[in-house]
Parts: structure tokens; sequence; C-alpha cells
């Protein structure tokens, strides 16, 4: 029999750290945090993650795991994933993965094998297509993307250029959709877990409203002052983290390229648009049950009907 794996999930600002936490009260669990900015040391205020009193109450997993010159990817993050399942069950707890990054979440949840999720490299190709995108901007690149291969485009955040030029690589060498391949893979695979996927949705509007605010209060808090750390520190533009939304509009505000109310404004867009794609990505997700988190006055509401389907005899989907 398969590992239970509770799975919280959804778009930026539906909720599902707190939600998670008051699930984790009620059936006795341990978080695994499914998001790929939260692993990151130093960067706190800008990666949103849990207040410091919930990560003291309820016990959480793959948080401030590496460093921000660290190169973290999907393969990483499953490993350590699978070890905290088991290191969680082992001690009699109930593991909840909770996160918005769709692309982990499924690596975990379809027990992706990244020795076989990566077809033959041809070094010349990418070699080409690399000095093809060198003057290119990351939105440029994936604006070709979106021509090539709009479903593997909403997967994909517009600046992880690996992923992008990897999959247009994908597509030239082969003449499929990246896509097409991913999805060929994901029928042959079998699930890792006995899962349980619950997508948080809320009204766009209420959502947009929610992640200016939240933008709002990430300045407010020091947001300008956290990324000047990482500066001093040593780490700047080039890495990976440091591409994230929040970190490298406010490096073009101290680089003198925007001031810091275009600096916010462009966070609070890049935003939007990365909820648009999430909420996209978790609609393809066929095995999920959607909560409308507005239908509840609180998180603790929302977790006790979590609590409800998961225990009803496992007859979730009906």
């Amino acid at each position: 029999m398969n590992k239970e794996l509770i799975v919280i999930a959804g778009a930026t600002a539906t909720g599902k750290s707190a939600v998670a936490v008051a699930l984790a009260d009620i059936i006795g669990g341990e978080i695994i945090s499914a998001d790929s900015m939260q692993v990151y040391k130093y960067m706190d205020i800008g990666t949103a993650k849990p207040p410091k009193e919930d990560l003291e109450r309820i016990r959480h997993h793959l948080i401030d795991v590496a460093e921000p010159d660290y190169s973290f990817n999907a393969a990483v993050f499953t490993d350590m994933a699978k070890a905290a399942v088991d290191d969680i069950l082992s001690r009699g707890k109930r593991p909840i993965l909770a996160g918005g990054t769709g692309f982990y979440i499924n690596a975990l949840i379809y027990n992706n094998d990244f020795s076989i999720n990566a077809p033959e490299k041809n070094t010349e190709l990418r070699e080409e297509l690399y000095k093809t995108y060198a003057s290119k901007s990351p939105e440029e690149a994936f604006v070709d993307l979106v021509k090539i291969d709009p479903e593997y485009a909403v997967t994909t955040h517009a600046n992880n250029i690996k992923r992008v030029l990897r999959a247009i690589e994908y597509y030239y060498e082969t003449g499929e959709k990246f896509s097409a391949y991913n999805a060929r893979n994901k029928l042959n695979r079998q699930n890792a877990y006995d899962f349980k996927m619950f997508v948080l949705s809320r009204d766009r509007a209420k959502m947009y409203n929610a992640i200016n605010t939240r933008v709002d209060k990430m300045v407010e808090v020091g947001l300008v002052d956290e990324v000047k750390g990482l500066l001093n520190m040593g780490y700047g533009e080039g890495l990976t983290s440091m591409e994230g939304l929040g970190y490298k509009e406010i490096l073009a505000y101290l680089d003198n390229k925007a001031t810091l109310i275009e600096a916010v404004e462009n966070i609070k867009l890049g935003t939007r648009r990365f909820a648009k794609r999430q909420v996209t990505w978790f609609k393809n997700q066929n095995e999920a049950i959607w909560l409308d988190i507005d239908d509840y006055n609180n998180p603790a509401d929302l977790a006790a009907k979590i609590n409800d389907y998961l225990n009803n005899n496992g007859d979730v989907y009906e």
C-alpha cells in the first residue's frame, strides 16, 4: 500500500500556509513546503515564509535548506521531500505537502524519475540556442516557448530561463512538444503515494487585491533591506534565487534601473501573472478537490472541511 500524503496546493495569496498549519493541528501533521523559493536561507520576506510562531509550533520541512547560490531543482526537492515523508511517517505523524510550485508537487506525487525524464542532450544545439538567446531577455525566450509549446509554458515561470531553453531545445531536437513528452511519461509512472490533493482558490479580483496588499506589506516590513543584506553577503544578479519575484525587481531599484514605486508595481504585476499561470496549472490536476477559501470564515474552518473529506472513507472525489 502506498504511503499517505495530503497535498494543500493553490496559487499565490490563497492562504495555503495558514490552512496547512490549521490542518496539522487537527490531524497531528507536519508540513513539507512545496515552494521553490522558500528553500533558500535569508530570503524570508520576499518568499512569504510562514510566520515564526507557526514554524516553531508546527514542524516544517524544506524551508531554509539551501544557500541562495545553491542550484536547487525539482530532482533535489524530490529526494529531500521523499526523505521528509518517510521521517514524518516514522514518528507517527501525517505528512502535509503545501505550496504553489506545481512542478515540484507533481514530481513528488507521480514519482518522477529524473534520470529518465531528461532526454539525451544535444550539446551542439544547446550551445547554439544559448548563443541565440544570450542577447535576449528571459521574457523574449518565454514568448518563443509560448508559440512552440503553450501547454508547457503555463507550467513554467518566465524567468526560469533554464527550463524555458530546455523545452525549446527539446522541441528543435525532436520535433515534439516537451509537454507531450512529460504527459507520456506521466502515464507510464505509478503514483508514489496514496495522496489526496486539495487546491485552494478564490475569486480572481480578490486574489489580485490580496497580492497587491501582500506586496505592499513586504516592502513595509523590510523587503528592500532584505535584498541589501543578500547583496552584502555576496548574493547578487545571475543567481536563480535572485531572479525570483520580488528580488529581481528590488535589485533593479537598487541598481538605479527603476524607482521604488516602479519596482513595487512590477512585483505586483509579475505576481498576478504568476498566480494566473498557477491557476491554469492546477486546473489540469484532475485528481484535485477545489475549495474556495472565501466560502469559509477562517483557515481553521477550511481545515476542518478538509479533515471531513479525509475521514470520508477515502471517497473524497465523489
